[in-house]
């Protein structure tokens, strides 16, 4: 459960915010002033706070400098009732997350909520890398015992003790937010912020604002001025995923903070200091893309200052074994179950599939088998027909090869009959169970799961408009963080 807690002097807020977030997966706590919510936030431990600018008192930009002095990664977002954003941006200076302006749109409100959420998450859960699993000092591990893996691991011990700037490389699905996080983590600049961003869903046009922020009437829409993310992240980390697919302008303003720590907002044209560490990760190889002239050689040679390479799972098969207890163990906790088993042909077939999807895929392939599994044991007939289905690479296959299959497998009508009639028996013995509503909702899930939440990409995956998946999305209540535009 996500603790709010919400700092403001009007009851009316108060009661609107307890209407908004009335969730079983949201626990909203209030202070009337910012001298009680000083109080409450070593008390309590929320994992964000929303708070006035105006208040009697103690006013929120006070407040906020003695929250951000006492914990520099709890996001705290910002409220206005005023014409004049100005405080606010002072308070996005100060370390804000993000603002509002009063009233504020719901839809909005919750989005944003969202986002920070997810950013509390990204910098609450301490990633090590650990190569055996009987390690109980972490949240989310990058496992491994194979020699690939623990030179990973080397590496990003070396990292973590320097501010060097680090390219992650390896294909889709290999852990390489898991590696960034870890580096940053076990860095001297843990205690602040850390900011993911995908380049590849951010749109373009909206992309360069995004990272340095932009000035009012920079563009049409930009009503305010908005602080980016490395004026937000001052101090600590930013993560560039798939850093390959930004344009070549964007590029040259990365390599700018890179050289000389400064960046200018969209529209403005005064230097900007940031002292951020900036790790960059990439499925692409960037190299050919500089041959092509789609990627600048200049930022490829400061970006690749460390480079990580995180082999495909398909050449580290040894460490497979050790993935599959991880996650039995993992999703169990989640689900707050006790952990199933594999049979040995569940593991065997495990062992040797292809995963071209890598870790992500095999996480994926255990979280359908435990929920298809009838009894504690996951059986092969638990897993999907793409893993058990004869998709087994032959025995001429490289290590060095894709492992890609040459042709989609199909379900045959026998598996998808037995499948239906499975989750009719289970139906059978749950009441509750609405066998349509259930699968349609995994199926949208798992969607969005395999396709990084990429909303056009999991339409097609599922044979659907991208209108349609919307509205699934919200009449599920799948949570946005799971979604992106």
């Amino acid at each position: 459960m996500n603790k709010l807690l919400l700092i403001d002097d009007e009851l009316d807020v108060q009661y609107s915010f307890r209407r908004i977030f009335d969730s079983p997966e949201i626990e909203l706590i209030t202070a009337a002033s910012g001298e009680e919510g000083l109080k409450l936030i070593p008390k309590e431990e929320p994992d964000l706070v929303i708070m006035d600018v105006r208040m009697e008192g103690m006013n929120g930009l006070e407040t906020l400098r003695r929250i951000r002095h006492a914990d520099a990664k709890l996001p705290v977002i910002m409220m206005t009732a005023y014409g004049t954003t100005q405080t606010a941006i002072e308070a996005m200076k100060l370390g804000a997350y993000d603002y509002l302006l009063k009233p504020f749109d719901v839809p909005k409100l919750k989005q944003l909520v969202a986002a920070a959420l997810k950013a509390a998450r990204d910098m609450k859960q301490v990633v090590s890398y650990q190569p055996l699993l009987e390690s109980e000092d972490y949240d989310l591990g990058i496992v491994g015992r194979s020699e690939a893996m623990q030179n990973v691991f080397k590496l990003i011990g070396q990292l973590a003790a320097s501010d060097a700037t680090a390219l992650i490389t390896g294909e889709s699905g290999t852990g390489k937010e898991l590696v960034a996080r870890a580096i940053y983590h076990h860095s001297r600049r843990a205690n602040k912020p850390f900011r993911a961003i995908n380049c590849a869903a951010i749109p373009e046009g909206l992309l360069e604002s995004e990272l340095f922020g932009h000035e009012k009437g920079a563009f049409t829409g930009a009503a305010t001025q908005r602080i980016g993310k490395f004026e937000q992240c001052d101090g600590g980390t930013v993560f560039l995923d798939e850093v390959g697919d930004m344009s070549l302008a964007t590029q040259t303003k990365i390599l700018r903070v890179l050289q000389s720590g400064t960046c200018e907002r969209v529209g403005g044209n005064q230097p900007i200091k940031v002292d951020v560490r900036i790790i960059a990760a990439t499925n692409k190889p960037l190299e050919q893309a500089v041959a092509a002239r789609e990627f600048r050689e200049d930022l490829f040679y400061r970006l690749n200052v460390v480079r990580i390479l995180l082999p495909p799972l398909r050449d580290r098969r040894e460490d497979i074994r050790l993935l599959v207890n991880y996650f039995l163990k993992k999703l169990a906790e989640a689900q707050k179950q006790r952990p199933k088993s594999i049979s040995p042909e569940v593991m065997r077939v495990f062992e040797q599939y292809h995963w071209p999807g890598n870790v992500r895929e095999l996480e994926n392939a255990m979280q359908r088998a435990i929920v298809v599994a009838k009894g504690d044991v996951i059986l092969a007939g638990d897993l999907s027909p793409e893993i058990s289905g004869g998709s087994v690479p032959s025995a001429s296959h490289a290590p060095g090869d894709s492992g890609k299959p040459s042709e989609a497998t199909v379900p045959p009508a026998a598996e998808l009959a037995a499948l239906a009639r499975a989750l009719f028996q289970w139906a059978k013995h749950d009441g509750k169970l609405k066998v349509m509503p259930a699968v349609e909702r995994e199926l949208i899930i798992n969607a969005l799961i395999e396709t990084n939440g990429n909303q056009v990409h999991a339409a097609r995956l599922l044979g659907i408009t991208r209108a349609t998946l919307r509205k699934r999305v919200e009449k599920f209540k799948i949570k946005r963080e799971l979604s992106v535009q």
